[in-house]
C-alpha cells in the first residue's frame, strides 16, 4: 500500500472516532521540559541522586521512567514513594513511565492483568498519569504479532482506565512496515478504543520509516498523542545523534501541540552520544531550549 493511501486512510478514521479528542488543549505541563531516563541510564545506574541533580542544572523538570521492577516493586532501587520523595525535594516531577509489557504479549488474559496491576501500582505510588508498552520484541514483529498486540493493548487500556490512569502504545519504526497489505500502527489506531489507548509518538522513529512527516502521523487520530519523544537522526548513518546535529529540522516539521493532544514530551537518545550520555542531553537541552521551546 502506498504512503499516500495510509494518509487517506487515516484522515478517514479520525473523521469517524477520533475527531472528539481533537479538541484537547495544552495545560503548563507542555512548558516542562522533559527527558526519558533511558538516556542517561549508565549514569543514573551509578548515582540517581547526582545524576537527577545534573540533570536539574541543565534545564530538564520532569522525567519519564524506565526499568520498573515489578516483583521487588521498586524505581531504580528504590519504592515509588522513595523516588517520587527524591524527586520532589529537587523540585522535579515524573509523569510516565515505560514498562516491560513485551513480555507479557502471548500472556493469558490473566497473565497481562496481574503485571498490568503491578504496574498500576508502582505507578499510581510514584504520582504518575501513564504507563506505556515500549517496544514489540523482534520475532513478534508480524502479522499474528501484531494481532495480538493490539488484543493486550486493548485489555490493558481497560484496566488502566478503570483505575484512572492513561495508558499509551510508543512506536518504532517497524510499525509503519506493509503486512500483506496491513499496516501495524494503522491497525492499531483502528482496532483499539481511543479513550482508553493513547499513543505516544517518536518522531525519530516517524521520520526514520518514511511514510509519515511528524504533522501527517497526527493527523491519524488528532488528540491521541498525549506523549512525544524528541530526538534527531545523524545525517550520514541515521542513527541517534544529540539535538541540533541531525537532520530532523523540528522547526518545520513540529507538529501542532494542541492538534496532537500534547501533555508531556521527553527528549530522548538511546546511544551514538558524542562524548558520553551526559553530556549529549546537555547539548540537547540548549538546543532545545534556544530553538524548539517557543514551539510549545
Amino acid at each position: 500500500m502506498k504512503r499516500r493511501t495510509f494518509v487517506k486512510l487515516g484522515s478517514a478514521a479520525c473523521a469517524t472516532s477520533l475527531l472528539p479528542f481533537s479538541c484537547m488543549n495544552r495545560n503548563q505541563s507542555t512548558t516542562k521540559m522533559g527527558l526519558q531516563l533511558y538516556t542517561v541510564r549508565d549514569a543514573m545506574q551509578r548515582d540517581v541522586l547526582g545524576t537527577l541533580k545534573a540533570l536539574k542544572v541543565m534545564g530538564y523538570t520532569n522525567f519519564e521512567s524506565y526499568g520498573y521492577d515489578a516483583l521487588n516493586k521498586t524505581y531504580y532501587g528504590m519504592t515509588p514513594e522513595q523516588f517520587k520523595n527524591m524527586l520532589e525535594d529537587l523540585e522535579l516531577s515524573t509523569d510516565s513511565g515505560h514498562y516491560g509489557f513485551a513480555d507479557y504479549l502471548w500472556s493469558s488474559r490473566e497473565e497481562l492483568l496481574a503485571y498490568t496491576d503491578a504496574c498500576i501500582e508502582g505507578a499510581s505510588r510514584l504520582g504518575d498519569e501513564f504507563i506505556v508498552w515500549p517496544i514489540v520484541r523482534e520475532a513478534d514483529r508480524n502479522l499474528e504479532g501484531f494481532k495480538k498486540l493490539t488484543e493486550q493493548l486493548s485489555i490493558i487500556g481497560e484496566r488502566t482506565s478503570a483505575a484512572g490512569m492513561g495508558f499509551a502504545y510508543h512506536n518504532f519504526g517497524y510499525e509503519f512496515e506493509p503486512y500483506e497489505e496491513f499496516m501495524p500502527y494503522q491497525y492499531i489506531i483502528e482496532q483499539t478504543d481511543p479513550s482508553q489507548v493513547k499513543l505516544e509518538v517518536d518522531f525519530y522513529w516517524v521520520a526514520r520509516a518514511g511514510v509519515y512527516t511528524p504533522k501527517e502521523i497526527i493527523e491519524l487520530a488528532p488528540g491521541r498523542f498525549p506523549l512525544w519523544h524528541i530526538k534527531d537522526m545523524d545525517k550520514v548513518t541515521r542513527d541517534y545523534t544529540e539535538l541540533g546535529n541531525g537532520s530532523i529540522d523540528y522547526k518545520s516539521l513540529m507538529p501542532d501541540p494542541d492538534r496532537a493532544g500534547l501533555k508531556y514530551h521527553y527528549i530522548e537518545q538511546g546511544g551514538n552520544f558524542a562524548q558520553d550520555s551526559m553530556s549529549s542531553v546537555a547539548q540537547s537541552a540548549q538546543y532545545f531550549k534556544n530553538e524548539l521551546t517557543p514551539l510549545f
